[in-house]
């Protein structure tokens, strides 16, 4: 029998051809045998009964591994799938992967499900486990496969094996009376399942074709142990109250209305404050650096966009064009082009280098609608642009400039987790990227040099460069564990050469400057989005659209809480007033709701000392407080933006 070298942690030996990895952590020891789950060839996660019939690379991936949830995850889809089989028996399955965070499978029901049914399709799963059924690998043809699967009247498995090539054979996995398509790997035995639930209904598209039978999806999440599962529903219970379209809605930020359009947001007056202030915020710190601010159109024509490469590489992702005339325009996606043109529009000399053109700009995208997401992920969106053109001499400096202000920012903000991602294009699939090699090389390679002289953290990302150019991403850290990119810095050699953009060198030579995009708030509507979900609606005092509530007990004391408005109006505070014929307790507790800085409660003794009592919105209360001094206190807490 021939022979078969395979490595186990730098050590290679030498087995039976057809060993499998069960028998070969048989052979290291009977503890490794006991824990292992599947065996890994390179990259691949293979069955424990998987026959080795070539050399190779082997790990038995075993409990104490990350690969494990995994499998455990899928094999709990497998239990999910025989549920279902088990208690409707005419549905039709297709496919089950794991997720991130659990699994789920799209299933043709004949009869209508719906969320009341989990529970029961849970008993069943429970059942399935206490059961232990041990989970058996098979191999047989293609041929023999589809038979099968016509046979059980399962034709979502049968075309996904007519797309396999006629000579290859194919796994089914087996336990019980149940059985399914899978390449594997999974657990021993639906006993070593622990913790599970299954969490929603959603409908899917077979193979997420908009043509296809649309099936109802069963997602779930499995864990290792119950108190992981517990910990699981507890954060979801948070990022439900972080989430910000429920925050926006609840805090009057902004709505959306299908009759309007999906993924157009509108904002309300609390959002309008809280954009302006935001908008004013940035435009001061850009405008101290020397930035010139400005303001184009919000269209575009055709032909801007065929000279800028947008219209060959981005034009799926855009509105389509609008005829008028004999002339085509578009809703503009992104602000570069109109920003060339700036440029263009004026002779430039090296002195006037760098320029830093910048603007609050709005944008439109044809985002599909599966990934419109509240304010998000929207199909009109403001940004927080600039362009800066500029001498190759001054890219580090500009660069360097431009992460000091993000860090700035950062820092006003309270954030504290992020990290520099160094995005480069996909070497692989250059068709994508429009350019020569050299100035991608050369872009690149300028980033790289500039984010390790900083002496930057950052990691590289292939494939995420924009079409035109490396950039750097600085991901931030949301408060539920998500990384979101906030801030952008792309360098660009395109575009000036695109729109032959010149300057007169130092002996008067014509010259391309170049072109750095950067981006600090980003999308003003994804910023609002994630400071809602970071602060749970808690603005700080400075950013917060109300930053007073004045409050009268009674109607005796209206009239110098009017007085007590008018003042703090007049300072040019944010200030409402509620003096409603309600109690004094309900008022308060409307102002929490709003999640409002400051209360001020006014009555008689208010009145009598002239003075007023300040109600943080965590309860915290403190009476006796002159008016001056606290219009002092909020102004300079105010100033110096504390969270």
């Amino acid at each position: 029998m021939s022979k078969v070298k395979i490595n186990l942690r730098g050590e290679e030996k030498e087995f039976e051809s057809g060993v499998t990895p069960a028998q070969i952590a048989a052979s290291i020891s009977e503890g490794l045998a006991r824990m292992a789950v599947c065996g890994k060839i390179g990259d691949n996660l293979v069955d424990l009964n998987l026959p080795i019939t070539k050399d190779c690379d082997l790990t038995i991936i075993t409990t104490k591994d990350p690969e494990y949830i995994k499998i455990m995850r899928h094999s709990c889809a497998h239990v999910l799938a025989q549920a279902i089989k088990s208690l409707y028996p005419t549905a039709q399955l297709s496919i089950g992967p794991a997720t991130d965070e659990g699994y789920y499978y799209d299933i043709d029901f004949k009869s209508q499900v719906t969320p009341e049914d989990l529970p029961k399709i849970e008993a069943e799963m429970q059942r399935i486990i206490k059961v232990n059924f041990p989970i058996v690998r098979s191999e047989i043809s293609k041929k023999d496969a589809i038979k099968l699967m016509k046979k059980n009247d399962e034709p979502y498995k049968v075309e996904i094996l007519e797309g396999i090539p006629d000579d290859q054979t194919v796994t089914i996995y087996t336990q019980g009376e149940f059985f399914d398509l899978c390449r594997g790997p999974h657990l021993k035995s639906t006993g070593l399942i622990k913790a599970f639930k299954l969490t929603k209904l959603a409908g899917a598209y077979w193979r997420g074709d908009s043509k296809n039978k649309m099936l109802t999806r069963i997602y779930g999440v499995c864990f290792e142990k119950k108190s992981e599962l517990d910990e699981y529903f507890v954060k979801l219970e948070e990022a439900k109250a972080r989430d910000h379209r429920k925050l926006g809605k609840d805090l009057g930020i902004f709505m959306f209305n299908d009759l309007v359009g999906r993924g157009l947001p509108m904002w309300l007056p609390n959002g309008f404050i809280l954009r302006k202030t935001l908008n004013d915020y940035i435009v001061d710190k850009e405008l101290a650096l020397g930035y010139k601010h400005v303001m184009t159109p919000s269209i575009g024509s055709v032909d801007l966009y065929k000279t800028s490469g947008h219209w060959d590489h981005y034009k799926d992702d855009m509105f389509p064009a609008m005829k008028l005339d004999e002339e085509e325009y578009v809703l503009r996606p992104m602000n570069c082009p109109h920003h060339m043109m700036i440029f263009k529009s004026a002779l430039h000399s090296y002195k006037d280098l760098p320029l830093r053109i910048a603007e609050i700009a709005n944008d439109f995208r044809y985002e599909a609608s599966g990934s419109l997401c509240g304010i998000e992920r929207t199909r009109a969106f403001t940004q927080n642009d600039s362009h800066i053109f500029c001498t190759p001499e001054q890219i580090k400096e500009e660069v360097d400039g431009v992460i000091k202000l993000i860090l700035d920012v950062y820092k006003d903000f309270g954030f504290k987790e992020y990290q520099f991602r160094l995005s480069l294009r996909d070497k692989n699939n250059t068709e994508k990227y429009f350019g020569n090699d050299a100035l991608w090389e050369k872009s690149e390679k300028a980033l790289r040099d500039i984010l390790v002289a900083n002496g930057a953290e950052f990691y590289e990302a292939a494939g995420e460069a924009a079409f035109y150019g490396p950039k750097i991403d600085v991901q931030v850290k949301s408060a539920l564990g998500h990384e979101v990119t906030l801030s952008t810095i792309q360098l660009d050699y395109q575009l000036p050469e695109r729109f032959e953009l010149e300057y007169a060198n130092e002996n008067n030579q014509k010259e391309r400057p170049v072109v750095i995009h950067r981006a600090i708030l980003g999308s003003l509507d994804r910023f609002v989005a994630f400071v809602l979900e970071e602060t749970k609606g808690i603005l700080p005092t400075w950013l917060a659209p109300v930053q007073i509530k004045v409050i009268n007990v009674s109607e005796k004391s209206e009239a110098y809480a009017k007085k007590v408005y008018e003042e703090l109006n007049k300072a040019g505070l944010r200030v409402e007033s509620d003096f409603r014929s309600e109690k004094v307790g309900y008022k308060i507790r409307q102002a929490q709701l709003e999640k409002i800085p400051y209360m001020l409660v006014l009555g008689e003794n208010e009145i009598a000392n002239k003075t007023i009592s300040v109600r943080k919105r965590n309860g915290e209360e403190t009476k006796d407080v002159l008016l001056k001094d606290f219009e002092k206190s909020i102004k300079e807490e105010i100033q110096d933006r504390k969270l």
